[in-house]
């Protein structure tokens, strides 16, 4: 299995907002929204996520390397999804892995995340990769973290 983070164009901007997570918009903001927040926040660093050469996610990092002086040094994942049509075959966990190594290439040393409370799937995923709570709750959400 080949998981890659590709760059989003004007050319494939409509597939990636296309994209459903199944979850009806419960767990994950649509990808239109996250892709529209990004263009205001510097930090944003966001790409699909192709598997096997089909388009199968969408990520989006908080990266506080990219600007000078964050209002938050931390890096978090902001925005993961993966397609219901792709779901639970291993793509979500490669591409957190790769979000892993992003990070780590660009000096950080934890990645941060949110999950919506009662999201068993969510938490389970998050915690078999590492993650562990902090204690943190913010709107109804868990903060995780994870030492890379």
């Amino acid at each position: 299995m080949a998981v890659e983070f590709v760059e989003i164009t004007k050319d494939t901007v409509r597939a990636v907002c296309k994209l459903d997570a199944g979850d009806g918009g419960r767990q994950v903001a649509p990808n239109a929204v996250s892709i529209a927040q990004a263009h205001f926040h510097p930090e944003a660093w966001f790409r699909a996520i192709h598997a096997d050469g089909e388009l199968a996610g969408f990520l989006m990092l908080w990266d506080p390397s990219q600007v000078q002086a964050s209002e938050d040094p931390r890096f978090i994942l902001w925005r993961f999804m993966i397609d219901a049509r792709l779901q639970r075959r291993g793509f979500g966990r490669a591409a957190l892995a790769l979000a892993f190594e992003q990070v780590r290439a660009r000096g950080g040393d934890a990645l941060h995340l949110t999950h919506v409370k009662d999201v068993e799937d969510a938490a389970r995923l998050y915690r078999s990769l590492g993650f562990v709570y902090t204690g943190a709750e913010e709107d109804g959400e868990l903060w995780m973290v994870r030492r890379i």
